[in-house]
């Protein structure tokens, strides 16, 4: 199932069909896929080119898929575990060149997510970003320190069937997506 939308303007096809499903097969995702996924994250813009993001990858069945899903809210574990792929979103929160905090950390992780998510799709995959994680149980699980930490957790995979999902989230799967007109965030 693709969820169709009505679009205001005209938009490239990778940004119209990218949306974030809960309901994956657990068919496992190939690494050039993965690695041309994490290539759009690699060229993405950062400031001063520090590439703040770091990501760990979890593979469904190794520890550090165990460890990622240890660390989400219970509503996200009831469907996250279907897809073969979760990725801890992490940041430097320091530039390495001088040491001083990186204001623009969380804002240039955001932009290579937001890169992969849509190589994600061009590579016929679906991402579902989530914050409903325990930040501080993903950084202790994977001993990130003080240099690094967790930001937000990615299921990421193919597109499975929506009955496989509890009936109120079949139910969440199937409402229209709605947005804010540009009206209404453009100042």
């Amino acid at each position: 199932m693709a969820k169709k939308t009505k679009f205001d303007f005209p938009i490239n096809k990778l940004s119209e069909n990218r949306w974030s499903p809960r309901a994956f097969t657990n068919k496992a995702v190939e690494k050039e896929k993965l690695n041309s996924v994490f290539e759009a994250a690699r060229w993405s813009a950062s400031a001063f080119n520090a590439q703040p993001w770091r990501f760990l990858v979890g593979y469904q069945g190794d520890d550090n898929y165990r460890k990622i899903f240890d660390s989400l809210a219970e509503f996200n574990q009831l469907w996250a575990g279907k897809a073969p792929v979760l990725i801890l979103n992490c940041y430097q929160i320091y530039f390495s060149h001088n040491k001083k905090p990186n204001q623009t950390a969380q804002y240039d992780l955001g932009q290579a997510v937001a890169h992969y998510s849509l190589e994600a799709v061009n590579q016929g995959l679906y991402t579902h970003q989530m914050s409903g994680f325990d930040v501080d149980k993903a950084n202790e699980s994977f001993g990130l320190g003080k240099e690094i930490t967790a930001f937000s957790v990615t299921a990421l995979g193919y597109l499975g069937d929506i009955k496989s999902l509890p009936e109120d989230m079949q139910k969440m799967e199937n409402t229209e997506r709605i947005r804010m007109t540009q009206a209404e965030f453009l100042l």
